[in-house]
């Protein structure tokens, strides 16, 4: 015997109709925040500060080294490039349960991102400060906006990816990230 609902036309629709927006409303959400804190991999310049709750002396604001470490009391140097925010705190959780403390309560937030940089055709090319958010538009506009020879569509960044830079072309809607490179080409028109 079939069950009721399958046999209901009118239920079914409703229920692929709403399938089809939980899929792409889940589509549009995850593309509006492409930077969430919880999947941001730490790298080299980034600004970290680390405390331990009730331990004052505890309380500190590194930077990533160019390996991507830092130094840290009790622990001393160990990497932390390409871990996020959360796997930080709970490998410094660790490693001080190993002998320090016998349940700290450790939090890890980032003071300051990596910076970016934009050369070519922009009117001040350089390394710029990271704010989540941030477009090809807008870092092009911090970089003093585009010379009169840009081309507003041959925009190219380098980004890291699975540990090694990758090269892409970028819109000017897309996404900026913490230790892109993005060349503004020449137009030849």
């Amino acid at each position: 015997m079939k069950s009721p609902s399958l046999c209901n036309p009118a239920l079914r629709l409703k229920t692929l109709l709403a399938l089809v927006l939980t899929i792409a409303f889940s589509g549009i959400l995850s593309a509006a925040e492409p930077m969430s804190l919880s999947r941001y991999e730490l790298g080299a310049g980034d600004k970290i500060s680390i405390s331990v709750f009730g331990e004052e002396d505890m309380e500190k604001e590194l930077i990533l080294t160019d390996a991507g470490t830092v130094s840290y009391p009790f622990l001393g140097e160990f990497r932390a490039k390409g871990l996020t925010v959360g796997q930080l705190e709970k490998l410094i959780i660790r490693r001080l349960k190993e002998g320090y403390f016998i349940d700290p309560r450790v939090s890890v937030s980032i003071k300051e991102y990596r910076k970016f940089f934009v050369s070519g055709e922009v009117k001040s090319p350089g390394g710029f400060s990271f704010e989540p958010g941030l477009t090809l538009e807008k870092a092009v506009a911090l970089a003093g906006g585009f010379t009169q020879r840009a081309s507003k569509k041959d925009i190219m960044v380098t980004r890291e990816e699975n540990g090694r830079p990758a090269e892409q072309e970028l819109s000017l809607n897309d996404s900026v990230l913490p230790g892109d490179i993005i060349v503004i080409n020449e137009s030849f028109f």
